[in-house]
């Protein structure tokens, strides 16, 4: 077994533990918000990790796929990008959070007020605008 094929396969293992919790976390967590996370954050770490173990792979036989590299980049540059727009989606349209949440970040922020005072608004009133 040559050196490559060992880094190959350690990131083909990160890349299956990290799909397989991101997979758990979607299914098992209770709120869309860390649903979301999870989706985000571990799916991409998977994604990412399987395609470097294609990338690696193919380097020794003297090819090296442009194509797999632009995609690394692309899935990196994204996905945590678009699951922090369908989170903040789902705040700004009122969407609750876990009753367990500590604390509401998005509530503190100033840009943010002026949605935080329609979702109070919305749960004086038990309706969704």
């Amino acid at each position: 077994m040559t050196v490559t094929e060992i880094i190959v396969s350690i990131f083909i293992l990160i890349g299956t533990f990290f799909t397989l919790v991101s997979s758990f976390g979607v299914v098992r967590l209770k709120d869309v918000y860390s649903r979301m996370h999870a989706a985000g954050k571990s799916a991409t770490l998977g994604i990412v990790s399987l395609m470097l173990a294609t990338l690696i792979f193919f380097i020794p036989q003297g090819e090296f796929n442009f194509k797999i590299f632009l995609a690394i980049i692309f899935v990196f540059m994204t996905a945590p990008l678009s699951a922090l727009m369908i989170n903040r989606s789902a705040y700004r349209t009122g969407v609750p959070l876990e009753k367990n949440t500590v604390e509401d970040d998005l509530a503190k922020a100033e840009h943010m007020q002026d949605f935080q005072q329609i979702r109070s608004d919305d749960v004086k009133d038990g309706t969704k605008k």
